[in-house]
């Protein structure tokens, strides 16, 4: 059910809704990289190997490694490696460690503008989701 508000021209609805946006990159191949791979480097990173990773994830190891695996095919780069210090353990290449971060920045950076954009420009307030 709608309300009115104070802001001219626009409604608030009873409960906001929550802006959800998913963006990939992709090529002919595959998914190349997007907010499902980056929750698997951030994992990887968090538990030191990818079986960690995969099982807080809620995915196999194959399918998590699979994913790593296509992504570093269609890059040409290196996203994880073995952990010296680990017997079985993982880490973020360096490589892997700059694409996460600055995926993640131009991420939250999208949907901080869409979020902006959407509150100027629909006739109810978006929340942003967490």
């Amino acid at each position: 059910m709608l309300k009115d508000t104070n802001r001219e021209g626009t409604r608030k609805t009873k409960e906001n809704p929550t802006m959800r946006m998913h963006l990939w990159f992709e090529t002919e191949e595959g998914v190349l990289f997007g907010l499902g791979r980056l929750q698997l480097l951030k994992s990887v990173e968090e538990h030191g190997s990818l079986k960690g990773a995969a099982e807080a994830l809620g995915m196999s190891y194959r399918g998590a490694w699979g994913k790593i695996k296509v992504t570093e095919e269609l890059i040409g780069q290196k996203l994880i490696e073995r952990d010296s210090n680990r017997r079985a353990g993982y880490r973020l290449t360096p490589f892997g460690r700059v694409l996460a971060r600055s995926y993640d920045q131009w991420y939250r950076e999208v949907e901080a503008f869409a979020l902006s954009k959407g509150n100027e420009s629909l006739p109810f307030y978006l929340n942003c989701y967490e």
